[in-house]
């Protein structure tokens, strides 16, 4: 009987220069942002830390839980921070770093994984000017670089300031103000449109929250919108396409991932974790933080056009 400890599968973890995962442990994160550190809740980091508490107390701003619906940002002499924002480069784009008192910061380093399985879609065959859908694009980071990589894209999602931050890191980055479709509307009620409409798309993003409201009170739960939404993204893959679905904080596994898209025809599928790598320390293992799970479909793969 095998010994060796069974792994669970993590698509490959991506660097970015400007971000860095200092330590974890306690239910806390500890993260750099270009020039400033955070420190945030994280209830996955369940183990130790492995730096010295007094590193942590120096963090430049620290997230301070006041209910389960959100809290605030606090600096180093416990005042709280509003209002604060700084850009950051981001593989080749600009991106507007602002602490929201939901804990995020409008940037999700771990996305990288997917971010780069786009760049290498596009580069491996997917056509002139390929479209992509964004649902539930938020701050619009993959939209931007996907429109950088050659892409059209239509950016969808509920909140308009999300919609705005979206459009605040497209100028950002240098892009024209028309580089890219950007829709305020309910995920579910626009892919359905879209169906009826007859588009198809080359590569399709999804990235839900657990729970949402639409720009109409649409309700957004997680377990019984994500079925017909899939069903919805299916009709509007194109013969060669690849759809990347993320989730966090959702009390779902990768199998059930892959069973959504067991009707999908398609060439391939994988399933797994996103996680970020702590910096190195010493001769000691640099662990991993999950950070939600991934499926990602394709069909019309070409020889090197795996992604």
């Amino acid at each position: 009987m095998s010994t060796e400890p069974l792994i669970p599968a993590t698509f490959a973890v991506e660097p970015l220069a400007d971000v860095e995962l200092l330590d974890s442990g306690n239910g806390e994160k500890l993260e750099r942002f270009g020039p400033k550190v955070l420190r945030r809740p994280d209830p996955q980091a369940l183990w130790r830390p492995r730096l010295d508490p007094r590193e942590w107390d120096r963090a430049d701003l620290t997230f301070v839980r006041e209910s389960d619906r959100g809290g605030r940002f606090e600096d180093r002499r416990g005042k709280t921070v509003r209002d604060l924002e700084w850009t950051l480069g981001v593989l080749g784009a600009r991106c507007l770093i602002r602490p929201t008192p939901f804990k995020h910061v409008g940037l999700f380093p771990e996305q990288a994984s997917n971010w780069r399985a786009i760049e290498r879609w596009r580069s491996s065959g997917a056509g002139d000017a390929p479209e992509l859908l964004n649902l539930f694009g938020y701050s619009g980071v993959a939209s931007v670089l996907a429109a950088q990589n050659g892409y059209r894209v239509t950016h969808v999602d509920a909140s308009k300031a999300a919609i705005a931050w979206t459009r605040d890191n497209a100028r950002a980055s240098g892009l024209r103000d028309d580089a890219l479709r950007v829709v305020c509307e309910d995920a579910l009620r626009f892919a359905e449109r879209e169906v009826r409409r007859g588009r198809r798309y080359q590569a399709i993003l999804l990235d839900p929250p657990a729970f949402g409201r639409g720009p109409k009170g649409e309700r957004w739960q997680l377990e019984q919108g994500l079925a017909p939404l899939l069903e919805a993204v299916r009709a509007l893959a194109d013969e060669r396409c690849l759809v990347v679905l993320s989730a966090y904080a959702v009390g779902f596994s990768p199998l059930a991932f892959l069973n959504l898209f067991a009707e999908f025809e398609g060439d391939a599928v994988s399933a797994g974790e996103l996680a970020l790598r702590e910096s190195e320390r010493g001769d000691l293992p640099r662990r991993l933080l999950p950070c939600g799970y991934c499926a990602r479909w394709q069909r019309g793969t070409t020889p090197g056009g795996d992604a």
